[in-house]
């Protein structure tokens, strides 16, 4: 696995050493089980994978690499690097300013951009007529362009599907910028259409069958799919691509449902001619979280903490997936604990901060859950458990159970 020159201050001497110790014992990563640390009063269960994944750390060297060799430029993102407040905010500081917000409205006007800027383009990739407008503009977009290589190859997986003929469904949040970018250019090749969850992939399905009236699709798909659209024609061979910050799990759902209905419509011995196998388009750092996250479940705990951005896709999936199980409580960082009683944290169904009172059970032992998004610094990690580590009287020394964990392994 390629090293990235990550700024220090965002590695943890407690998260980071758990990491490259794990990765150590077990560099194949077929170990899920999570890493326990006990305090005595309180243990933390932390999972196996969490944290920067390839594309978060690619994007951030090259930003930082760019802005120490480049003082004397005006330096631009084209929106958020990743969706991770701190990392946005500290580019910002070092005097990154953003041509767009994450929804796509302009702040910086394109006519206040010179050829003699720096324009980065974010680890989700960008649309095809962005990419134009840069390049109209006399920049050079190939150095600075931090798109996530999962991503891009899901562009290729696309491109290659609609050369063959082949619809393209994008299993995604059509307003996301990855969404956004991946439509983009899937049009170039094919008609796609973009669905949110398994519930919208079978209502697609239904148009399929003939149970929902083909007219109905440009309702029911508005603004989610390619100009020209037919779905009378352009549904007859599909293949499945996603969002790659999405659940995984249900990306291989929505692909799986769209093949049985394949299958139902055109018989099994004709299934390789309307349906493709894009299962090689799943991103591994997304699923290695997920099912790292899975495994952490199994364990009894009185809650659960998944530390991240707020509007970070893949950290809101990980939360789903532990408030079904346990209490989990979704914040941004260590600020958002404001005491032993009290904890700020974002409910994703009001879509704003919530305040809990009495969140950490009186109780002689509590067990907490830990784990953060793919675009989470470990440093926000540690902190987090240093602030909650501290609410506990006689417990034992943090640095000195890390050692002790390592030596024994």
């Amino acid at each position: 696995m390629r090293k990235f020159n990550i700024p220090v201050f965002y590695k943890s001497s407690i998260i980071t050493r758990i990491k490259e110790h794990r990765n150590l014992i077990d560099p194949r990563k077929q170990d899920l089980s999570p890493t326990e640390l006990d305090f005595g009063p309180v243990k933390f269960v932390i999972a196996r994978h969490f944290g920067f994944c390839y594309g978060v750390q690619n994007a951030i060297e090259i930003s930082y690499k760019t802005i120490e060799e480049n003082p004397d430029k005006r330096i631009f993102l084209l929106s958020e690097i990743i969706h991770n407040p701190f990392v946005n905010e500290d580019l910002q500081f070092r005097g990154v300013n953003f041509i767009m917000k994450p929804s796509g409205e302009q702040i910086v006007p394109w006519e206040e951009i010179t050829k003699d800027d720096i324009v980065l383009i974010p680890a989700f990739g960008t649309t095809v007529e962005i990419e134009e407008k840069l390049k109209s503009l006399g920049l050079q977009i190939e150095k600075y362009d931090t798109t996530c290589p999962f991503v891009e190859r899901v562009w290729n997986r696309s491109a290659a599907l609609g050369e063959k003929g082949y619809t393209i469904i994008i299993h995604g949040k059509y307003k996301h910028e990855e969404t956004r970018a991946t439509f983009s250019h899937s049009v170039l090749k094919s008609h796609s259409v973009i669905v949110l969850n398994i519930e919208e992939a079978k209502i697609l399905g239904k148009i399929i069958l003939g149970e929902i009236p083909s007219e109905k699709f440009y309702e029911l798909f508005k603004e989610k799919y390619s100009k020209e659209f037919n779905p009378e024609i352009h549904l007859e061979r599909i293949g499945v691509v996603n969002q790659t910050t999405m659940l995984a799990s249900e990306t291989a759902e929505i692909a799986e449902y769209f093949k049985s209905v394949m299958i139902e419509k055109y018989g099994i011995e004709n299934l390789k001619y309307h349906f493709a196998d894009t299962s090689d388009t799943l991103c591994y750092a997304t699923y290695d979280n997920q099912e790292a996250t899975l495994e952490m479940l199994k364990y009894p705990a009185d809650f659960a903490v998944v530390v991240g951005g707020y509007n970070s896709s893949n950290t809101s999936h990980i939360v789903s997936l532990c408030k079904d199980k346990v209490k989990t409580y979704f914040i941004s960082s260590e600020v958002k604990i404001l005491s032993k009683e009290k904890i700020l944290h974002f409910d994703l169904n009001l879509k704003q901060e919530v305040l809990t009172s009495n969140f950490i059970p009186q109780k002689d032992k509590v067990t907490i859950l830990l784990t953060s998004g793919a675009s989470c610094p470990d440093a926000i990690v540690e902190a987090v458990l240093r602030k909650l580590h501290s609410f506990f009287e006689n417990t034992l020394n943090i640095d000195e159970v890390i050692e002790k964990i390592i030596v024994n392994h």
